[in-house]
């Protein structure tokens, strides 16, 4: 018998015709955008759209300006650079990205890895997927493994098992984290057999990804509070985005409502320089606006980290109310190690 989140899965829209009928929109606009990057929206997600345009239809709905943007770059952070073996990010000294999926519930537009999720398979053989278990477990400074993807919890939960038993039988290896968006776009995936498998490998941490009010549903808050109540500590990262979330009455509404669910606000991202995406972007003045707005009305532990992830893979900078730019327009940030580097807005 096929599981409710498997079936929620399979009857998701993937269909221009489908969209354009419901929402009496164009189908030939949106057919060659999700021909490139492909679109698939679960029907809880579906529903919160209130209206063509809004900031859920923004985040999922095939948009042409996505084939607009020839000045930024596939992979910006050069995640390709840093993947000592397929499947695998080592950016810092003691912590990895394993990208163990290549699906996501739903396509988001803005997504930082455009160029290749839901584009082409990177699950591989099993042969393939021990290269970066291998690697993790050859080397020592490695203590910190976050599962990425695509999103780690589309995985089945066998498979899911034997990659935290893999992870948990290495000594050197303390903390797993996942990155997921299921909580937001398919909350039905969060089970209590989920929540036990999770709990026999602590410490897991989940991080997800609300990025506006309405993403807060009854279905979502459920989900986020059966994993609260295994012991999994949440956080959330939400990226900022020009028509979703670039205002300071929505970001403070975001960020109560988060922490009201018990998932801690943890990182508000500055959108990536990805192809693909570059109608999303505001300023970093913006988003210092946005977080200067925050203090003192919002509680401490609701107020994010404003972090510019830096281009050629150097890593997240964060950013403070009172950061400038020079007189060349580039704002001037310091690396994890010592680096500073001009950081240029396109």
């Amino acid at each position: 018998m096929k599981s409710e989140w498997k079936q929620s899965l399979k009857d998701s829209v993937v269909s221009n015709d489908e969209l354009a009928r419901l929402f009496g929109v164009d189908q030939d606009i949106l057919a060659p955008v999700a021909a490139r990057y492909p679109m698939r929206i679960t029907r809880h997600y579906l529903g919160l759209i209130g209206g063509v345009g809004d900031p859920i239809w923004r985040q999922c709905v095939p948009d042409p300006m996505e084939l607009q943007d020839g000045v930024s770059l596939p992979d910006p952070l050069n995640e390709g650079g840093l993947s000592p073996v397929p499947g695998l990010i080592h950016r810092y000294p003691d912590r990895v990205v394993w990208l163990v999926s290549n699906s996501c519930a739903v396509y988001c537009r803005f997504c930082m890895r455009k160029r290749q999720v839901g584009c082409c398979g990177i699950e591989g053989t099993l042969a393939e997927q021990s290269a970066p278990l291998d690697y993790i477990r050859d080397t020592g400074t490695i203590r910190d493994v976050i599962l990425s993807g695509g999103d780690p919890l589309l995985l089945d939960d066998d498979r899911l098992d034997d990659i935290l038993a893999s992870l948990r039988a290495i000594p050197h290896v303390e903390i797993i984290r996942i990155g997921t968006r299921v909580p937001v776009t398919l909350p039905e995936r969060i089970t209590p057999k989920l929540c036990k498998l999770l709990q026999r490998y602590h410490p897991i941490y989940v991080n997800t990804h609300f990025n506006h009010p309405r993403e807060l549903t009854p279905q979502s808050r459920l989900a986020c509070a059966m994993l609260a109540d295994a012991g999994i500590p949440l956080g959330n990262q939400t990226v900022l985005m020009e028509g979703v979330n670039d205002d300071p009455a929505v970001m403070a509404d975001l960020f109560r409502g988060l922490l009201a669910m018990r998932v801690r606000p943890y990182y508000l991202h500055q959108m990536d320089l990805v192809r693909g995406t570059r109608h999303f972007r505001t300023t970093v003045e913006r988003g210092l606006e946005i977080m200067a707005s925050l203090r003192g009305f919002v509680s401490g532990m609701a107020v994010p980290y404003y972090v510019v992830d830096l281009p050629e893979g150097k890593g997240k900078v964060p950013l403070l109310p009172g950061y400038e730019r020079g007189a060349d327009g580039a704002f001037r940030l310091t690396t994890y190690s010592g680096e500073v580097v001009a950081y240029r807005e396109l």
